[in-house]
């Protein structure tokens, strides 16, 4: 079949093969599909994925992307904002994507919209496309291009060895050529690093200095209790789950498994440290969150939202979470937060896109640096989907989690520092 044709039957089948249609689709934000937590999570990851997807597959995002900039926006190319919605929303929805085709309705979805995001990477990287991306602009691609390969590091199977060979050798081209970004002492020395990795990961020539660098800060940044300073200031944020943990335990992974000699370090010691650190960080996100699912409002990025939760995620999905939170209690909190954020209409646009806003549009949030593309960070609070429905994470019952239990005057576990 030709790839035109290909991608227009792709499309068509959107309604037939959706988890949700129409209307239902439209009031996904709103209350549980039918079919409990994971049918709610799948929908709203979909909501969110639908239109950017099948916008860039057909090379049309940029002229259907409704461009909003944050009231102190800084002046820089607007064009980043399609590689921070794409890169962004890939990241989030890999482990999702990765999941085989199974009969179901939302294995189905899941397969339609794996093809979509093969056009649109391949889109992508096409000079002759419309939507080829912002590669060779501000330095702010740097950052959004290690979403765009945290991506094809999750899903290598489903995202990076489908691709034609010419579009693997232009993502790669691209890749290499932010070489010129040389990113600050902050958590971008992650970002260059995470493009190292993902290239070492598929056999290419890698930079071991970006890599070791960002590690050997992170680490030495590390302020105690599993909080991770963003350069020599402490920040009360949550760039230790939008960026910090995830990024350098996916880099560490990497390191491990070629078990490629590390200055200063065994790469696996130095993983299995960052995890006992992000599980211990991973505690203290679970007890932020409320009876009713709200959580502090604190730090810059806020509009990122469930993005917060990245790291709970990922450590559900790597079967790794810490002895002191159950699956049912960690499953049953992120769905209350969930609920608590994406319950307001006015977080999507009326063609579905989302917008600045924390729990609903709230552009005056925004940071210097916000446009609508950086919001879609928020699916990197959906990485707990890249585990299958019938995993025991789907399947324990719920359980309360530990504010639930102490506003409601049951026992529930005393908290102590850490000291590794």
């Amino acid at each position: 079949m030709e790839r035109r044709n290909f991608m227009h039957a792709v499309l068509a089948g959107s309604a037939a093969t959706g988890l949700m249609g129409g209307s239902a689709v439209a009031a996904a934000s709103n209350a549980p599909a039918a079919g409990g937590e994971r049918a709610y999570m799948a929908g709203l990851l979909q909501k969110m994925a639908e239109p950017v997807l099948s916008n860039m597959a057909q090379g049309k995002l940029k002229k259907n992307f409704p461009l909003e900039l944050s009231p102190t926006w800084d002046g820089r190319d607007q064009g980043v904002t399609y590689l921070e919605c794409f890169g962004r929303l890939i990241s989030g929805a890999a482990p999702w994507l990765a999941l085989p085709e199974d009969g179901s309705a939302e294995g189905k979805t899941r397969k339609r919209l794996q093809q979509l995001a093969l056009q649109s990477y391949a889109n992508s990287v096409d000079p002759k496309n419309p939507d080829y991306l912002l590669w060779k602009g501000p330095e702010q691609a740097l950052v959004d291009s290690a979403y765009f390969t945290n991506a094809l590091m999750r899903a290598p199977k489903a995202l990076w060895e489908p691709l034609d060979s010419v579009t693997r050798q232009r993502i790669v081209a691209e890749i290499k050529s932010l070489r010129r970004v040389d990113p600050p002492y902050t958590n971008w020395l992650l970002f260059a690093a995470m493009n190292e990795a993902w290239l070492m990961s598929i056999g290419e020539q890698y930079d071991q200095m970006r890599i070791s660098l960002a590690v050997r800060k992170i680490n030495e940044w590390y302020a105690g209790d599993g909080w991770i300073k963003d350069g020599d200031a402490f920040h009360f944020d949550y760039y230790n789950s939008y960026v910090i943990y995830p990024m350098l335990v996916e880099i560490l992974e990497v390191l491990a498994r070629s078990k490629t000699p590390f200055w200063g370090g065994n790469s696996e010691e130095l993983l299995a440290q960052a995890v006992k650190r992000m599980q211990r960080y991973s505690e203290h996100l679970e007890r932020f969150i409320s009876p009713t699912g709200t959580y502090p409002p604190i730090g810059r990025s806020l509009t990122y939202r469930t993005a917060v939760f990245q790291p709970l995620g990922l450590l559900a999905w790597r079967k790794q979470l810490p002895a002191s939170l159950q699956a049912g209690q960690v499953r049953a909190a992120l769905h209350a937060a969930h609920q608590a954020v994406w319950s307001e209409p006015s977080n999507f646009t009326h063609d579905g896109f989302l917008t600045i806003g924390f729990v609903g549009h709230h552009p005056e949030l925004g940071d210097w640096y916000s446009n609508n593309g950086s919001m879609y960070i928020a699916s990197e609070g959906f990485l707990s989907l890249g585990l299958p429905q019938d995993d025991p994470y789907w399947t324990a019952p719920a359980q309360d989690w530990t504010q639930k239990l102490a506003y409601s005057g049951r026992q529930f576990p005393k908290d102590y520092p850490v000291k590794y």
